[in-house]
């Protein structure tokens, strides 16, 4: 064996040890997870939105249904499915904020929906509408598993990124802490309810 093809092979040695060290592997494992599981959360909320218009149609034949109500569902579904959402978007704080912003808006709508529909007994005597409200339910329920796995996902990569020797490996190969979902109104829900009996 020649020197050179040592000294290659000897580097090329090196090289792999010190990047199965530093964590390289487990960046690239991560990574696909965060992908795997943000594709849920996509899957997860395009379910919602495609109920959505059948939700609309069904509720349309109460005469009488608030129409503020069903506008603001409707634009709010538009805006959540207007949002493009690339690869990048995971490592973009702002577009994922933007992303979250809108699919919690469309949240709030349908909730909306579901308690204004209980003034209406003939809706809610609507097997159809009674049949989508169970779908938009176990969809919702989706929607919380797949966000937490994300969320357990991405707290993990992120540990790995901040992590000494690891984020030498992450400044190195450009590996960036991803940005994750936030409770939307958090400093409302961090303040205590004020309650008072004396009221009546």
């Amino acid at each position: 064996m020649t020197i050179s093809r040592f000294l290659t092979f000897t580097l090329a040695a090196l090289l792999g040890l010190l990047l199965s060290g530093c964590g390289y592997n487990d960046f690239q494992r991560l990574d696909e997870q965060t992908k795997s599981a943000w594709s849920e959360v996509l899957n997860q909320y395009q379910r919602r939105a495609d109920l959505v218009p059948n939700i609309v149609a069904t509720v349309k034949g109460e005469a009488a249904f608030e129409q503020d109500t069903l506008t603001k569902v409707i634009e709010a579904r538009a805006k959540a499915t207007s949002i493009q959402v690339t690869p990048e978007t995971l490592n973009d704080p702002a577009a994922f904020k933007k992303f979250q912003a809108a699919q919690g808006e469309l949240g709030s709508a349908l909730s909306r929906l579901m308690v204004v529909s209980e003034r209406y007994p003939d809706l809610k005597a609507n097997q159809g509408f009674r049949d989508l409200r169970v779908q938009l339910e176990g969809t919702e329920n989706r929607i919380t598993v797949a966000r937490n796995r994300y969320i357990q996902t991405v707290q993990e990569y992120n540990v790995l990124t901040r992590s000494f020797p690891n984020n030498l490996t992450a400044m190195v190969f450009g590996y960036q802490v991803k940005p994750n979902f936030s409770v939307q109104n958090e400093a409302q829900i961090s303040t205590p309810p004020v309650v008072d009996f004396n009221k009546k």
